[in-house]
C-alpha cells in the first residue's frame, strides 16, 4: 500500500468521530466558552473564563477557533477537529519524510504506530491545542536537522525560529523549551558547540523575540500589569517550580507512559532501552531523536506541574526510533514477539469485558450493537496477531495488523457516537434542557454536581446557576430548570424524595427537573 493510501485510511477511520462526538465538559467545552467570550468582549490577546482571567494558554489555537466561528457562523464540529487532525497529519508526513532517507527503515510501520499510538491517536480527535505544538516542535526539529546536515534551504534558517515561535505560540513554554534543550544538547555531544551561531545566532532570537515583544504588548494594552504578570511569571516560573496544580512525583511519567503510549510502549521502550545499552544508536539522526526522547522525558520530570499527555511531543520521536533499531536485532527474539503478544492477549480480551460491563447497572450505556462489533473487531484482531507472530513469524505483518484492527474499531466506535453522546458530553443535555424551558416559558437554569457546568453556556446561551443540595432539598427553586448527575439522585435519598414528585428526564448520566 502507498503511504498516500494509509493517510487516506486514517482519515476515513477517524472521520465518523471527527463529525459526530460531542464535545466534553473538562477542557473542549471550556475553550469554546472561552472562546465565546473573547469574541463579545472583542478582545484579541486576552482571555477571561466567566469573568476570571485566563493565562493557561497562549491565543493561537484560541484565534484559530475564533475564526472558524466567524467565518463559519458558530462552532462547527468538524471545523473544530481539523484544529487537531491537520496537525497531527503535518506531524506524521514531517516524520515520515524525515526518515526516509534511512534505507533499512520500512516507513509504513512507524507510520501506523503512530496513527494508533495511545495520547497521539487520542489528541488527534480532541480539541486541545496540544497537537498543534507538537507539530510545530517537529517542523523546528526537523528544519535544524536539515540545516545540520546541510540540506537546507535558505529560507530554513528563518522558518526555523519562527516554528519554535509558533510551538511557543500554541501551548507555552514547553514549546520553545523543547526545541532549545534538544538541539543544544545535540550540538554538545557531537562536540559541534561551537556552531551553535548557526542555529541560534541573532536572526533566530530577533525573530522569537520580536513576536513575544508583540505578544506581550497586546496582552498589557488590553490586560495591563496583573495579566501579564500572571502570564509570564505566573504561569511559567511558579508552575515548573512550585505547581499550583497538577502537581505530581517527579516519577509521574514513568508510570503514565506505558498506557498513553499503549499498544506500543513495550515495544518502543524497549527497543530504546536495548538499543542504548547495546550501543545501537550511531547514526546521527538516531542520536537526535534519542536526544529529544531523553531529554524532554527529564526535563518535564523535573517540573513541578505534571500531566500525562505532556510527554506527547516526544511520542512520534520514540516511535520513529524504535522502527529505525528494528532491522538491528533479531526479529525473532522472543522478547521482541512478546511486547506484541501482550497489548494483543489485552484486545482479545476486549470483548468479554465489554459484555460484562454492559451488565452492571452504571456502565450499561456499553451494550449498544456497534459498541459489541467494535470490540469485536478488537478481540479477533488480537487472535490473528497471536497467530502471525508464533505460527508464521512475522512481526511486520503482526504490527500492521494490529494498526489496521485499531483504526477499523475507530471507524465502528466514530459511527456509534450519536448513542453514546449522552454520556460522553452535554449537547443533547443542554438541547433538551432549551426545549423544556421554552415550553414551560422558564429563563433560570441551575446545575448541582456537574463539573465546570459553567462551559455550558455555549450551548444554552445562558449562564448557569450553580446551586447546592439545600436549595434542592428545601424546594427553593422556583421556575428554573435543574440538571444534576443521575447517579446523585440515586444513591442520595434526599435529592430523590426532593424531585420525585417533579416532572423529570433522564439523559444519558445526567437528569433534568422541572421546578
Amino acid at each position: 500500500m502507498k503511504t498516500k493510501h494509509i493517510y487516506l485510511v486514517w482519515f476515513i477511520a477517524l472521520l465518523p468521530a471527527m463529525i459526530l462526538r460531542d464535545l466534553t465538559l473538562m477542557n473542549e467545552l471550556r475553550y469554546l466558552s472561552i472562546v465565546d467570550e473573547a469574541l463579545r468582549n472583542g478582545n484579541i490577546f486576552t482571555f477571561t473564563n466567566q469573568g476570571v482571567i485566563y493565562t493557561d494558554k497562549p491565543p493561537l489555537y484560541f484565534w484559530l477557533m475564533m475564526i472558524g466561528k466567524v467565518l463559519l457562523g458558530g462552532h462547527r464540529r468538524w471545523f473544530l477537529s481539523l484544529l487537531s487532525f491537520i496537525p497531527a497529519l503535518v506531524t506524521l508526513i514531517t516524520m515520515t519524510k524525515w526518515i526516509r532517507k534511512e534505507n533499512s527503515v520500512n516507513e509504513h510501520l512507524p507510520l501506523l504506530m503512530l496513527m494508533t499510538g495511545g495520547f497521539f491517536l487520542v489528541f488527534t480527535l480532541y480539541v486541545r491545542m496540544d497537537m498543534l505544538m507538537v507539530m510545530f516542535i517537529t517542523l523546528s526539529l526537523y528544519t535544524f536537522y536539515k540545516i545540520y546536515k546541510g540540506e537546507h534551504r535558505k529560507c530554513d534558517f528563518y522558518l526555523f525560529p519562527l516554528f519554535v515561535f509558533l510551538a511557543l505560540f500554541s501551548k507555552g513554554p514547553v514549546g520553545i523549551l523543547i526545541p532549545v534543550v534538544s538541539t543544544l544538547l545535540f550540538l554538545l555531544y557531537k562536540r559541534q558547540l561551537n556552531t551553535i551561531q548557526r542555529y541560534w545566532g541573532w536572526k533566530s532570537l530577533l525573530i522569537i523575540l520580536t513576536g513575544c515583544v508583540i505578544w506581550f504588548a497586546g496582552v498589557y494594552m488590553e490586560g495591563g500589569k496583573e495579566y501579564l504578570y500572571d502570564l509570564v511569571v505566573h504561569q511559567t516560573v511558579d508552575r515548573g517550580i512550585n505547581a499550583f496544580h497538577h502537581k505530581e512525583p517527579f516519577y509521574f511519567y514513568a508510570i503514565t507512559i506505558w498506557y498513553s503510549l499503549a499498544p506500543w510502549s513495550l515495544l518502543v521502550i524497549g527497543f530504546i532501552i536495548a538499543g542504548w545499552l547495546k550501543k545501537k544508536i550511531n547514526t546521527d539522526v538516531e542520536h537526535f531523536f534519542a536526544i529529544i526522547v531523553g531529554s524532554t522525558f527529564v526535563m518535564l520530570s523535573l517540573f513541578s506541574s505534571k500531566q500525562d499527555y505532556y510527554l506527547l511531543p516526544i511520542f512520534p520521536f520514540a516511535i520513529y526510533l524504535s522502527m529505525l533499531l528494528l532491522n538491528k536485532f533479531d526479529e525473532q527474539n522472543p522478547w521482541i514477539k512478546l511486547s506484541i503478544a501482550i497489548p494483543a492477549a489485552i484486545f482479545t480480551c476486549a470483548l468479554p469485558a465489554i459484555i460484562y460491563l454492559s451488565r452492571m447497572e452504571e456502565t450499561a450505556f456499553l451494550g449498544k450493537p456497534l459498541i459489541f462489533v467494535a470490540v469485536g473487531i478488537l478481540s479477533i484482531n488480537g487472535l490473528i496477531i497471536i497467530y502471525q507472530l508464533y505460527r508464521k513469524n512475522n512481526i511486520y505483518r503482526s504490527i500492521c495488523t494490529m494498526s489496521i484492527g485499531i483504526l477499523s474499531m475507530i471507524f465502528v466506535l466514530g459511527c456509534s457516537m450519536p448513542q453514546l453522546n449522552p454520556y460522553i458530553g452535554v449537547a443533547d443535555l443542554c438541547k433538551q434542557a432549551k426545549t423544556l424551558a421554552e415550553e414551560n416559558h422558564i429563563t433560570n437554569y441551575c446545575v448541582y454536581g456537574i463539573h465546570r457546568a459553567e462551559s455550558m453556556d455555549v450551548f444554552l446561551g445562558e449562564d448557569v446557576k450553580m446551586v447546592e443540595k439545600e436549595d434542592i432539598v428545601d424546594n427553593s427553586l422556583a421556575n428554573a430548570i435543574l440538571m444534576l448527575p443521575a447517579k446523585k439522585v440515586i444513591r442520595d435519598e434526599e435529592l430523590h424524595s426532593a424531585i420525585e414528585d417533579k416532572t423529570y428526564f433522564e439523559i444519558g448520566n445526567h437528569v433534568i427537573v422541572i421546578f
